[in-house]
């Protein structure tokens, strides 16, 4: 019993002995605690007044409005004030832009852009072979309503969760092509989109595509509607040019918005074999990324002269290739200034991955260190995206534009199936593609020059377009 006593004796002793610094460190910690809090509370002191916010519109606003649907509002809202590409994808959308990526998704096939950019929602390039596609929506074409609700004033995030939704269902629009037309109504029914972003001149019957031109064989032809997951290895396929060597490449970037940053590096890294593809710059132009070519991974010789085809409704991914092509004196820019779009947009996703905040963080830059980015109060004497070669520059009317499209797309349908008629009419007749001719012109003439003054008798110039400089 003694023991035990002297025992707990020691141990009360021991206690009271650590109690001091033991009160001590909680004092301490709670302090550390408090402060952080207090910061942390500074930083956010917006959030409480946000949700009281919510909270007032909520139990008060004449309709009732689900909370959902005020919190995404206002994400959006705090978002798209920041620039024109920052958004933010709730769940229904950021599923579809996850599927796109993979070059599939769930809808018509379509690309829009609206307010603040236009003041219409407006058609930039309908997916090749799409519903959109199949109904005749082209480029720059106006779309007035969805499902019988005005597009005016309606968000773009709003007007594409419309035109999506699940496979077989319809989705009515009503649409103003580009002219003097009269509105009309389609019907298009969604469905699963598998997208093939590496197009040739023209659709066989057998579905495949010749990817060299038909009145001048020599001269290769490939279109790039999107730069997407398969993207890379479509196109490194495509430039291996088994069937028939060429000894000059086309490459069409007209009408295509963008998409992966990875996948124009990769490509541009096919066509050169050193120096800067694009650089990546932050918040007060600190430098977040270079990226570089490597002689190893270039498939076309340097050969081969290269055009690259552009046009106002080239962006993003487009534009790093033409500025990099064309700053490296690998290709020649043909067309018309493209669209203006350099800024690095990160997809941060958000409530466990089911939706996603796509906020601006960065800039692209040219190799020769000028901005690709059109910022809003840019003038056309500024710099920004890339404009045409000196004498290669085409600018093509709206009409113009609508009526090259229209034959372009009746050309991209296989013969044995049935086709939308082109909007070519005895009043209407066909019209040259003086941006594609201008880009043929040019490479036939870096051909004879190649070619040497004896032209032919120098021996076929053609070379196989898989091998490496």
């Amino acid at each position: 019993m003694r023991w035990h006593e002297e025992r707990d004796s020691a141990a009360l002793l021991t206690k009271e002995l650590l109690m001091p610094v033991r009160n001590s460190l909680t004092l301490i910690i709670a302090a550390v605690v408090s402060l952080a809090c207090y910061e942390k509370a500074t930083r956010n002191r917006f959030a409480s007044t946000f949700a009281l916010a919510m909270d007032i519109v909520e139990d008060n606003y004449v309709e009732e409005v689900k909370p959902r649907e005020l919190f995404e509002n206002a994400m959006r809202g705090m978002v798209n004030q920041l620039d024109d590409y920052s958004d933010y994808y709730g769940p229904d959308f950021y599923r579809q832009f996850q599927q796109s990526i993979d070059q599939e998704f769930i809808g018509i096939g379509i690309t829009v852009e609206g307010p603040p950019d236009v003041e219409q929602l407006t058609v930039v390039s309908p997916v090749y072979g799409s519903p959109a596609y199949r109904a005749g929506l082209r480029a720059g074409d106006l779309i007035l309503e969805i499902d019988g609700t005005s597009t005016a004033g309606m968000l773009l995030s709003d007007a594409i969760k419309r035109m999506q939704g699940k496979p077989n269902t319809q989705v009515e629009l009503l649409v103003r092509h580009v002219g003097p037309e009269e509105p009309v109504r389609l019907r298009i029914t969604r469905e699963l989109i598998r997208t093939k972003s590496v197009l040739g001149e023209t659709l066989r019957k057998d579905g495949n595509w010749d990817y060299s031109l038909q009145d001048d064989p020599d001269i290769g032809y490939v279109r790039m509607t999107t730069f997407g997951e398969h993207s890379v290895d479509e196109l490194r396929e495509v430039l291996s040019f088994k069937d028939r060597p060429v000894n000059a490449l086309i490459l069409d970037l007209r009408g295509n918005v963008g998409g992966l940053l990875d996948a124009a590096v990769d490509i541009c890294d096919m066509f050169i074999d050193e120096g800067v593809i694009v650089s990546i710059r932050g918040r007060d132009g600190e430098s977040q990324a270079v990226f570089e070519a490597d002689k190893k991974s270039t498939v076309f010789d340097r050969a081969i002269p290269m055009a690259v085809l552009v046009d106002r409704y080239s962006a993003s991914a487009s534009e790093i290739v033409a500025a990099c092509l064309k700053d490296h004196q690998r290709a020649v820019v043909v067309g018309q200034r493209t669209w203006g779009k350099g800024t690095v947009q990160n997809v941060i996703p958000l409530e466990h991955g089911s939706s996603a905040l796509k906020l601006t963080t960065a800039t692209y830059w040219r190799p020769n260190g000028q901005n690709i980015h059109r910022m809003r109060t840019a003038t056309e004497s500024d710099n920004w995206g890339v404009r045409p070669d000196e004498g290669l520059e085409v600018a093509l009317t709206d009409d113009e534009y609508r009526r090259v499209y229209e034959q372009r797309r009746a050309r991209d349908v296989v013969a044995d199936q049935p086709q939308p008629a082109p909007d070519t009419t005895q009043d209407s007749p066909a019209v040259p593609d003086r941006q594609l001719l201008k880009a043929v012109e040019t490479m036939r003439t870096k051909k004879r020059n190649a070619a040497g003054p004896d032209g032919a008798k120098n021996g076929d110039s053609r070379v196989a377009a898989g091998s490496r400089a």
